[in-house]
This record gives C-alpha cells, structure tokens and sequence, in this order.
C-alpha cells in the first residue's frame, strides 16, 4: 500500500541540513596568480567524465574566486590530507583570511594552467574551464583536466559541521 507522507515545506535551511549529512571529501579550488591568487574550500569537485577528462566544481558567484576563476580560467582541485584541516580553514576564510593570504602557511607548485597545486595534496587536479552554467546563485564550472598529480595518505572528511579522518572498514 502506498501512502502519502506529508512533508515540511523545503527551505533552504533544512535543505542544507540534510546535505550536512552526506559526508564529503574536502578540497580547496585554487585559481589566480599573484596577489590575484584565491580560492575556496569545498566538497562540491566531481569527475565529470574520464574520457575526456574534466570536473566540475560548483561556486556561489558571489564567492570571491568566482571572478578569478572566469578572469584566469583555470583551476586546481587539491583533495586534502587528513593532516591538511588548517589549509581547509583558510581557504573556508576562518579568522577573515582572504584573498592570497589563505596561500600562506603551506607550499605551492604552478602548475601548466597557471594554478596552484599544494604539495602534499593527496591529489592536485589542474583544469582548464571549458563552459560556465550558470544556475540560480552559482555556477557549474566544467573543467578540462591538463594534469594530475597524486599522493599517498587518508583523504580530509567533511560532515555534520566538523572534519574528519577516513579510515576503511
């Protein structure tokens, strides 16, 4: 027997309540150069498609690596270490830090785009934008990969407000 369930109105609280949830790796998206240089924290970077290769990356076009990232178009996913939650916080502009500030504290390699890789990454992504789509307050950014770099170690965890450590069953 199928039975309607009647559900509370969505919001976009409680629509980010249940995305807080699903538990995501952590990247920081690094776009710019020089003291144009900037990014941005999140757990919104996918493959697209191994063949080719490209990813997306979602940003608010509020953000202020939105306009870097159109201006220089490229990119750099870094998926974190678990050891890299202090990168994540800068990059998430914890304590006001902006712009090439959040570069700070950690090093860097250009890579062929023009972006920058953060040694130690478990992974270093670097892409060129193919296409913006923009939707409702962000943009899709579909990004085709120039080149990979990988590391060993425990990937950075989002979830439920808080970082946290993988660790296979």
């Amino acid at each position: 027997m199928n039975i309607a369930v009647k559900l509370p109105p969505v919001t976009g609280p409680n629509l980010r309540d249940a995305m807080r949830l699903v538990a995501g790796g952590v990247s920081v998206i690094t776009a710019g150069e020089g003291d144009e240089r900037t990014g941005l924290t999140a757990t919104s970077a996918v493959s697209l498609s191994v063949e080719p290769p490209t990813m997306i990356i979602c940003v608010n076009r509020d953000a202020s690596a939105w306009p870097v990232i159109r201006r220089y178009g490229h990119y750099c996913v870094n998926i974190l270490a678990d050891h890299q939650r202090h990168v994540a916080d800068r990059f998430a502009g914890r304590g006001g830090i902006k712009g090439a500030a959040r570069y700070e504290n950690a090093s860097w390699r250009r890579l062929f785009t023009g972006a920058l890789a953060l040694e130690g990454a478990l992974a270093s992504v670097d892409c060129e934008v193919e296409e913006f789509i923009d939707r409702h307050s962000h943009s899709i950014i579909i990004g085709a990969v120039r080149g990979i770099r990988t590391a060993d170690g425990r990937p950075l965890v989002y979830a439920q407000g808080g970082y946290g450590g993988f660790h296979p069953a």
